[in-house]
């Protein structure tokens, strides 16, 4: 009987001894947030690549008012002309208008197209400049994560505290025992 009691008086010992170290190897893991989405807005470079994406939309869109201008032109010559001209005449003038139409279909898809991928490349310069910052302050204030608020997620993580290998070894370890 005091053998058992023994042995389990050793065993809470060794128990609490191993949840003191283990204690004492965690640390409190520390973290840092950034919003990107403020950074654009407030930085100098993040207000030039705004301004140069809102002057190619309006461009864009400078564009676009031409051809509704000619296309409400030859509507208005359809509409007003329609029972002077030769049936030859109406027929091109209808051919122009739906070459119009077509043309400013083809117009806004391309515009949205361009438009989007100037966006894409300006905002991945942008965060590829980024980048380096992030993850030099995360060094000097010895964070271990950096997330986006805006939802771009993990921006930066401190590679001590990458378990990926570790996965993979007893991942691969568990496959091979079967």
């Amino acid at each position: 009987m005091e053998r058992r009691s023994t042995s389990k008086k050793i065993l809470l010992v060794l128990f609490i001894a191993g949840l003191v170290s283990f204690g004492y190897a965690q640390q409190p893991m520390k973290v840092g947030i950034v919003n990107a989405e403020l950074v654009l807005q407030k930085s100098q470079e993040g207000k030039r690549v705004t301004a140069q994406l809102e002057a190619k939309n309006k461009t864009l869109q400078e564009d676009l008012v031409r051809l509704d201008d000619k296309i409400r032109d030859l509507e208005t010559r359809l509409n007003t002309q329609r029972l002077t001209l030769s049936q030859e005449a109406l027929s091109n003038l209808m051919a122009d208008l739906d070459k119009q139409r077509t043309e400013r279909t083809r117009f806004v898809e391309d515009s949205r197209r361009e438009l989007n991928d100037l966006q894409i490349r300006l905002f991945n310069r942008l965060q590829g400049e980024l980048r380096p910052i992030i993850t030099e302050i995360g060094k000097e204030k010895n964070l271990d994560l950096i997330f986006d608020v805006g939802g771009g997620g993990i921006i930066y993580f401190n590679p001590a505290i990458d378990l990926t290998d570790e996965v993979i070894q007893k991942y691969d370890a568990s496959k091979g025992s079967e």
